[in-house]
């Protein structure tokens, strides 16, 4: 393995092994969230914000996932309808709360959202975690502490606030996205490759998605799981989830 692979490898290792070092809070923010799923409510999901919509994609009818997930995909910050303009919309106070209405989100008492979002600083992202409290919902951050504590107060992707997800959310899950997200070295280039921030948002709330099926399962009861559509029977297991939650969750039919 040559040495910028292996410097990706070492860093993405490191970081990894960080995320799943904080066991503790995981498990905290696992048992509300089964609590809640146990109460008839859907999870709830948005990565407010370019790439970090990802995260919300990742959970969505997913093999080995959970069911009852409600990704929220909105068509302003993804990436398929402008780069830029994603950023731009990330970027404008007040744009969640009407996504969170759009969605209508926190109609139900004790719902649970996560917030996964790189960075944890842009506008949609601060006004996710600040609705979510209005509406009474319990909040999930997914988000990097380094990255929004070493950012200089002024920097035009913040909120007017200043405000960090890390601190503005009921339970918070570091992703330990280092500052710059990318991090390996390249002999004659000034900046820095290899990003960090999907994988790290992924490993987080797909460890996350453990801790709530074992809770679910401590509970006594079943935790309702998605199979592969490309196993053989998948279709058929799948089949009375899909009936009961196309009706429920926006972008699973």
């Amino acid at each position: 393995m040559n040495k910028e692979l292996e410097q990706y490898q070492t860093a993405i290792s490191g970081i990894v092994s960080s995320i799943l070092a904080d066991e503790s809070i995981i498990k905290k923010a696992a048992a509300v969230a089964a609590e809640s799923i146990a109460q008839g409510n859907l999870i709830h999901v948005i990565g407010p914000g370019g790439h970090s919509n990802m995260a919300a994609e990742e959970v969505l009818w997913r093999s080995g996932g959970l069911v009852p997930i409600n990704a929220i995909l909105d068509a302003g910050t993804n990436l398929i309808h402008g780069a830029k303009r994603s950023n731009y919309i990330e970027r404008l106070p007040g744009y969640a709360a009407k996504v969170f209405d759009a969605y209508r989100l926190g109609k139900t008492p004790g719902e649970v959202i996560v917030i996964a979002n790189a960075y944890g600083i842009n506008a949609m992202c601060i006004d996710s975690a600040l609705e979510a409290r209005k509406r009474g919902m319990v909040s999930i951050g997914i988000t990097s502490r380094a990255f929004a504590d070493k950012l200089a107060p002024d920097h035009p992707s913040r909120h007017p606030s200043c405000k960090n997800l890390y601190q503005e959310v009921d339970y918070f899950i570091d992703n330990h996205i280092p500052y710059g997200d990318a991090v390996v070295d390249v002999e004659g280039v000034d900046q820095k490759v290899g990003p960090t921030a999907t994988i790290c948002n992924v490993v987080a709330i797909n460890s996350l998605m453990i801790e709530v099926v074992k809770a679910l399962k401590a509970m006594g009861i079943d935790p309702p799981i998605w199979t592969s559509a490309n196993l053989p029977g998948g279709d058929q297991k799948n089949k009375q989830y899909e009936d009961a939650y196309i009706p429920r969750v926006r972008h699973l039919g």
